[in-house]
């Protein structure tokens, strides 16, 4: 089941997302994934920083939110507690030795594939050539704009002329925003990587309505995707609507919600809890996480839920044999919190939605 986007190309409807995977389960999982049927994966460029602080200077390898709170931990419980935290994506690398594996014994044809990824500043260029090397891939299927804005461009030895968001913290913990390149700089650099022939389809990632206007206004190739936080409790009906309207797919990144991130670091209440969607459940004999990407599924949204468990895996492909009635569809539409998963402001010391 696909959607074809304004490029012409098909995009899975469904597909598996690798946010905060860690890259010694990638293997496994993405083989996993491709012979039960995954055929959209979907990557990002890193977010990774050299950690300084508290008086030292740690290695670039050691992963850390620089935000007030992650201080707060780290006085706390030390700096070795966060040895072993992964950053949010580093683990391009593993992916591609996943995907060449799975090239390799005949699992899966490249072509069969739709490979999603992202820059997050505005040398977009090299951030893709980047990322191709490390997916081990001549082309993207989809390349996006990871937020609307460009991060300062370090080019930290272990990521040659890749800056990333975490890199891009100042020393007071705060996204250092790189304000000499604009969006629309940025958007002409993604078109140039389409006649480069690097990239198939290029795309947007937590634009709003005003943001996703002005892209189609100075756009010479059309955004054909636009990836946002959207789920029962944060459901953003007049972005979803606007963007299809102008013949823009859109993708629900955090289609469950963020459970994990709600409890973990926000305190805050999952809609997989929600009695109304556990009332579904049972009416269609699946699970409440079946029920919410088949909600989304049938929005005309892709959704790509994040897992590193077999188990889950499998249950979040058995979605695509059952179909939710519209009093369903409706009843769900009515659970609307305008409850954001996603808040930048605790990790990067700055409100991007402000």
């Amino acid at each position: 089941m696909a959607i074809t986007l304004n490029s012409g190309f098909k995009m899975p409807i469904l597909g598996l997302g690798v946010w905060r995977m860690d890259g010694k389960d990638i293997r496994n999982l993405l083989i996993n994934a491709v012979k039960i049927g995954y055929r959209h994966f979907d990557c990002a460029g890193p977010h990774k920083e050299k950690v300084v602080g508290l008086g030292h200077s740690y290695d670039d390898s050691i992963v850390f939110l620089k935000s007030v709170i992650t201080w707060h931990w780290m006085e706390i419980y030390g700096v070795a507690a966060f040895q072993n935290v992964k950053t949010d994506y580093q683990n391009e690398v593993e992916v591609g030795e996943a995907l060449a594996e799975a090239f390799q014994t005949g699992l899966v044809k490249r072509e069969d594939l739709f490979i999603t990824t992202k820059a997050n500043h505005g040398h977009v260029i090299e951030a893709c050539k980047a990322s191709l090397k490390k997916l081990q891939l001549d082309y993207l299927d989809l390349f996006l704009i990871h937020f609307p804005i460009a991060t300062k461009h370090t080019g930290l030895s272990s990521m040659p002329c890749v800056g990333t968001t975490g890199s891009a913290l100042d020393e007071d913990g705060v996204l250092d925003i790189d304000t000499t390149i604009s969006l629309e700089t940025t958007w002409h650099a993604m078109e140039e990587l389409v006649s480069m022939g690097l990239v198939r389809s290029i795309g947007i990632s937590n634009y709003d309505i005003f943001l996703t206007r002005d892209c189609l206004a100075y756009s010479k190739v059309k955004p054909a995707v636009n990836q946002i936080e959207t789920h029962p409790y944060f459901q953003r009906d007049s972005l979803v609507k606007f963007c299809q309207k102008h013949g823009i797919c859109v993708t629900a990144h955090t289609p469950l919600g963020g459970s994990v991130s709600n409890t973990e670091w926000f305190g805050s209440v999952s809609c997989l809890d929600d009695p109304a969607l556990k009332g579904l459940a049972e009416k269609y004999k699946k699970t409440v996480p079946q029920v919410v990407l088949r909600w989304g599924i049938q929005r005309n949204t892709v959704v790509i839920p994040k897992t590193s468990k077999l188990e889950r895996l499998e249950e979040n492909f058995r979605v695509l044999d059952f179909e939710l009635a519209k009093e369903d569809m409706d009843l769900i539409g009515s659970l609307d919190r305008k409850h954001r998963t996603n808040q930048p402001a605790k990790f990067w010391g700055i409100d991007l939605y402000a």
